[in-house]
């Protein structure tokens, strides 16, 4: 009976979602790649490998480098009026995570594999991590600044690959409404873009 017993527990604890928070190591400001050259190799990537994930300094150098705090109160990214009004999460075969620049953590949204709502391509289903750029109405009402501070985390993303030798692109194939629903965006915000990334 304590055999059945201890069997059952051990099966209900490995259904538990290992999926947390996760407090992400300092990003590495300095170094790199110079500008010049990043521009030369930065190109969009279409195939993935879907066994090999970026670490967690890189997540961490990658996501500060796509929307994170270089000064005080203010962004990698410029937005009209200091306004910060994008959002990028992380989309992994684990779950979702929210970007918390000010606390350089990843937020838990939901442990579920979201990956089939990044995007219509069989590569962005099957990649290790998409990037979901997000904007809030109620911070920047016009879209057009909101569609200026995306593409700028958009060429980030693709500088810092470029950089570091690992593949990219950004894609606006995808249901917007399942995902921002998925990712229980409210009325105000809105999926402008999804980037891929990976090796």
């Amino acid at each position: 009976m304590k055999t059945l017993f201890l069997a059952l527990a051990l099966i209900s604890v490995s259904l538990v979602s290992c999926a947390q928070d996760i407090t992400l190591p300092a990003a590495q400001r300095s170094g790199g790649m110079p500008l010049m050259e990043a521009l030369n190799n930065r190109k969009s990537t279409r195939q993935f490998d879907e066994n090999k994930q970026l670490t967690h300094q890189q997540l961490a150098d990658l996501l500060w480098s796509a929307c994170g705090y270089n000064r005080e109160d203010k962004l990698t990214i410029p937005t009209a009026l200091n306004r910060q009004e994008i959002t990028v999460y992380a989309i992994m075969p684990d779950g979702v995570y929210r970007y918390d620049a000010r606390n350089n953590a990843l937020v838990l949204i939901t442990d579920q594999d979201l990956r089939h709502l990044a995007g219509a391509q069989e590569f962005a289903q099957k990649a290790l991590l998409n990037i979901a750029i997000v904007s809030d109405k109620s911070k920047m009402e016009h879209d057009i600044y909101a569609g200026v501070a995306a593409g700028a985390v958009m060429q980030n993303i693709y500088l810092w690959c470029a950089s570091n030798g690992i593949g990219t692109v950004a894609r606006g194939n995808f249901d917007g409404e399942a995902l921002a629903k998925a990712l229980n965006l409210d009325e105000n915000q809105r999926v402008l873009l999804v980037q891929t990334v990976g090796y």
